[in-house]
């Protein structure tokens, strides 16, 4: 759950940065959303966030 919310505060502020850098518009910004929001009541759904576990936990897994 902490890492699902700290990936939708992640992508909400680089929309944020995005739509005010004038690099989106708010038009293709809601289709985005909405995009996001219907493939998450998918079958696809669960494959996703088993794939974004993945990549979180190999980035955590990085050792500089």
């Amino acid at each position: 759950m902490a890492i699902s919310l700290s990936v939708v505060v992640l992508l909400a502020v680089i929309l944020v940065v995005l739509l005010r850098g004038g690099s989106l518009k708010a038009g293709p910004a809601i289709v985005a959303v909405l995009f996001g929001f219907f493939l998450a009541s998918t079958g696809l759904a669960p494959s996703l966030n088993r794939f974004m576990d993945s990549i979180a936990r190999t980035i955590s897994s990085i050792s500089f």
